[in-house]
């Protein structure tokens, strides 16, 4: 999983998803032995020579100038995130070898970090690594997101669960998304940044490599090589305790965990949907007894705290 090879693959992805017609060049009718633009095309658009392209697709040409970088973003349309990804791959953004070092240390939460969870009371928040491990959730977020999985797992790190893993191996974390193919193209789009980010993550590379000897669905949306950094995304979800809600689901960087995100869950105020979540949070709060599965569906009970104490 080096940033050399990732480099090109990406170029080559991205190549071939553009059209001659989308960048304005025009076509004679020859036979193309090529899908999307050919190298020669692509060089041409960005200003450089094809022979210097082609060594940045084949991973020979390092240290590519920003301002190189750029072109060939415009060239294939790139957007924001995909152009820091282009970056990050072609070692634009690397700090050098103690950085990586740092990097590959074990993950931990923070005193501080373990405070602004419990700030949230009964908000479902969920605490994300760099290679989407959970290390904390506060006991709402268990119960929406994982709740067939031990609340104390992510205290082990070799008992972690991680977000990646769930949703294309776990059953339980399938059926949760209404629409799991859009999910699960959201957390490879995830991962694809954080292997440019962190090329020389071993753990990160094992994750990738278990994903896809395992998942042929992963295998092939990780080879469109889609780049994603969502901050806030919407989702249905079906859960068996309180039924379907529609969620919101937004992600923050954590001040003193670099790499590490919260992630909130909210509903829209006065909806069915937030009545669920507290529906949700009063069925796991300390003491309370579980309800029985479905229970929301027409959220009456919510109305009476007594019927779920």
């Amino acid at each position: 999983m080096s940033s050399r090879s990732e480099l090109g693959r990406f170029l080559r992805t991205r190549r071939a998803q553009l059209q001659p017609a989308d960048v304005g060049l025009r076509m004679f009718d020859e036979e193309r032995r090529v899908p999307g633009l050919r190298r020669d095309e692509l060089a041409r658009l960005a200003g450089v020579s094809e022979s210097y392209y082609t060594r940045l697709e084949q991973g020979v040409s390092l240290n590519a100038s920003t301002e190189v970088l750029d072109a060939i973003a415009r060239a294939l349309r790139l957007d924001g995130t995909e152009r820091r990804h282009l970056h990050d791959l072609a070692g634009a953004g690397h700090k050098g070898s103690n950085d990586r070092i740092r990097r590959q240390a074990p993950e931990r939460v923070t005193d501080t970090t373990r405070q602004l969870i419990g700030a949230f009371g009964d908000t479902p928040v969920i605490l994300l690594g760099r290679r989407n491990d959970v290390p904390a959730w506060n006991r709402t977020g268990h119960a929406l997101f994982a709740g067939h999985l031990d609340h104390r797992s992510p205290e082990d790190p070799a008992r972690r669960p991680n977000t990646a893993r769930l949703v294309f191996l776990d059953a339980h974390t399938r059926d949760l998304y209404e629409d799991w193919p859009r999910k699960a193209r959201d957390v490879v789009g995830r991962l694809r940044l954080a292997v440019g980010r962190h090329p020389d993550d071993p753990m990160l590379a094992a994750l990738i490599g278990e994903l896809v000897m395992h998942s042929q669905e992963f295998t092939a949306m990780w080879s469109a090589h889609p780049v994603r950094a969502w901050n806030i995304a919407t989702y249905r979800m079906r859960h068996p305790l309180v039924g379907t809600v529609d969620v919101t689901q937004q992600a923050m960087p954590v001040p003193d965990g670099p790499g590490q995100r919260i992630v909130a869950v909210t509903a829209a105020a006065g909806s069915a949907s937030q009545a669920a979540l507290t529906l949700l949070a009063q069925a796991v709060a300390p003491g309370e007894r579980a309800l029985p599965a479905g229970t929301a569906q027409g959220l009456e009970p919510i109305a009476d705290r007594s019927s779920v104490s």
